[in-house]
């Protein structure tokens, strides 16, 4: 895999698989990691997660390169002028790797102790084998984490 190409799946609200990176990762046979319905459980999650906390939420399913971090970093970099409100969960299972890449207002929100305990939840789903719970639970933590959006309201 060359510099700056990655494989798998990005899914973020509203959209499903916001790219359908080629070729994807699983078994040969396998259209993909995830199904349809674990796709619309886990959008339905980005989608509340996004709506509770003002943030924009994706998740990654596939191989990040070389340089795991590097390879998080310019997924979260292709969210344009969203990326600083933006947080990816990546996971690449072949690589045995998760990453939690927050952009830089997203990071004023979210703790780094709290990004370790979405990513030791997480580990413990993938042992089990649950690549699409890894991510609902790791998504549902930061935003826990990240707190809702104040009613402008009461401003």
């Amino acid at each position: 895999m060359a510099a700056g190409e990655h494989s798998g799946e990005l899914v973020r609200s509203g959209t499903g698989t916001l790219a359908g990176l080629s070729p994807s990762v699983g078994p040969a046979h396998a259209p993909g990691v995830l199904n349809t319905r674990q796709l619309r459980a886990l959008d339905e999650i980005i989608l509340e997660a996004e709506n509770s906390t003002g943030l924009r939420f994706a998740g990654y399913v596939g191989a990040l390169g070389h340089d795991t971090r590097a390879g998080a970093e310019r997924l979260l970099d292709s969210f344009g002028p969203d990326a600083p409100y933006a947080v990816l969960v990546a996971l690449s299972p072949a690589q045995r790797v998760v990453e939690i890449v927050t952009g830089s207002e997203a990071a004023l929100r979210i703790s780094d102790r709290a990004a370790r305990v979405a990513v030791l939840s997480m580990v413990a789903s993938c042992t089990d084998g649950d690549l699409n719970g890894a991510l609902i639970n790791g998504i549902r933590i930061l935003a826990d984490q990240a707190g809702t959006v104040p009613d402008r309201n009461d401003w």
